[in-house]
Formats: C-alpha cells, sequence, structure tokens
C-alpha cells in the first residue's frame, strides 16, 4: 500500500484566528477530511497551501507565547 501524501509538519496547533493549522496551514475540516481524500485531492490541496499559510502567519508559523 502506498503512502498517504500529507503536509503534516506535526505542529499541529488551529490558530483561533485564522482556523488554519500553523504547522501544515489545513483547516480543521481538510484534516478531518485528509484520509477520505483521494491522492489528486490531496495534492491539488496541498499546492495552495504555501500561498495560504504566507498570507495567513508571514514568516511567523510558530504558536504566540505572549
Amino acid at each position: 500500500m502506498a503512502a498517504v501524501s500529507t503536509p503534516c509538519t506535526r505542529v499541529c496547533v488551529l490558530d483561533p484566528a485564522t482556523g488554519l493549522c500553523r504547522g501544515c496551514g489545513r483547516t480543521g475540516a481538510e484534516i478531518a477530511a485528509w484520509s477520505s481524500m483521494t491522492e489528486a485531492e490531496r495534492l491539488v490541496a496541498m499546492q495552495a497551501l504555501p500561498d495560504r499559510m504566507s498570507a495567513a502567519f508571514g514568516d511567523r508559523r510558530e504558536p504566540d507565547d505572549s
């Protein structure tokens, strides 16, 4: 069985302001649906993540400790 493509970085923190995971940029709904998506659907979703992360967090991805 082939491995499932995933953008997960194991920094699983949903940002309350954006609703996005600070590690990978997926929404909670995307994370929940990931295992039932086709490989083609996953690849399309992963193509959008870099721009989504940049727009939401810029260079800051780690949770704010302040």
